[in-house]
């Protein structure tokens, strides 16, 4: 069983958003939001993250996570691995106009796509009252943006695990359980 994890200065949780490049809505149709979430798991088990809570929109994605190592070096892994997926399938698709979006004059590591902007949106949660005001957050994005009513209606989220119903085809799995609550 994998050790609790308690939210504290020496161990903070991260709130990350990840926003598309030009606010492509990339995440549009299913089957992109079902890569998407393959390829968060897949960076998730590299950087040996925990994964708390998230959301997938249209053109951006909410994660809390632990932070085995940097900042810097968690989001290296989450955008890297989950860059490469999308983009590797929008080349095996000839979706030219989507890549035609993302592409940028050609940078030192010689690659010519961005997925995501530049900007680095990590915030460091300290405090278990913070936590639950950022899951709460996140899990209500489809609602502020009149997707659905309820947030355990939205499928790309996290949501249901939290509200206890989790369903056989979820998405993507958390590690709630797994945090350890001082109350």
């Amino acid at each position: 069983m994998a050790h609790r994890f308690l939210i504290s200065q020496d161990s903070p949780v991260l709130h990350i958003t990840l926003v598309t490049n030009h606010r492509l809505p990339v995440f549009r149709k299913d089957e992109m939001k079902k890569l998407l979430c393959d390829a968060i798991d897949e960076a998730r088990k590299s950087a040996r993250l925990l994964l708390f809570a998230y959301v997938v929109m249209l053109d951006h994605i909410h994660l809390l996570t632990s932070r085995p190592s940097t900042n810097s070096e968690v989001l290296r892994r989450l955008k890297g691995i989950t860059a490469h997926r999308v983009i590797d399938y929008l080349k095996q698709n000839n979706h030219q106009r989507s890549l035609a979006k993302l592409q940028h004059v050609t940078r030192d590591k010689n690659y010519k796509y961005s997925l995501w902007q530049k900007e680095k949106n990590v915030f460091p949660i300290f405090s278990e009252k913070v936590f639950r005001q950022k899951v709460n957050y996140i899990h209500n994005n489809p609602v502020r943006a009149g997707y659905v009513e309820e947030a355990t209606d939205y499928h790309w989220s996290s949501a249901r695990i939290w509200r206890g119903f989790q369903t056989e085809d979820e998405p993507l799995l958390v590690d709630k359980d797994l945090v350890y609550w001082r109350r």
